[in-house]
């Protein structure tokens, strides 16, 4: 994990990046990024993140080690917290209505989000529906 940390960092100091930093949590086998490069990374931070772990994962299979999962900015943080955010106001639609509820399309990472947070509610169910990258969940009043 400390080779993958310490490679990460020379990556980010070739690209160009002054003020950063990165910090590493071995028992959750993920790697944290913090850039200080004003607004104009914003829309380049899910396109960074992806190729971080591309670059990571091929690292760590040819260590013979685990990936690892990247976070730039705190921004799959908050992305889970929307996703799940997004999920509590579907079900909570779908049991008033007695309607199903279909969320936008989603990766498997958040579609087993939706799916963990609602197991646990006796008043709707989820599914996921579509094939590919038009995958997405729908929620079921019961």
């Amino acid at each position: 994990m400390d080779k993958l940390l310490e490679t990460t960092k020379k990556i980010l100091e070739t690209m160009g990046f002054s003020d950063f930093s990165a910090e590493a949590e071995p028992e959750g086998r993920r790697i944290r990024i913090f850039i200080n490069e004003g607004e104009w990374i914003k829309p380049w931070v899910p396109k960074l993140i992806g190729d971080f772990e591309l670059l990571l994962r091929l690292m760590a299979v040819k260590a013979g080690s685990e990936s690892v999962f990247v976070d730039v900015n705190n921004y799959r943080k908050e992305r889970e917290r929307l996703i799940v955010e997004i999920a509590k106001a579907a079900a909570k639609k779908a049991a008033l209505t007695k309607i199903p509820v279909s969320l936008p399309t989603m990766n498997a990472y958040e579609r087993r989000l939706v799916h963990t947070e609602l197991s646990s509610r006796p008043d709707v169910k989820t599914e996921s529906i579509g094939e590919g990258l038009a995958r997405y969940v729908i929620v079921r009043p019961i």
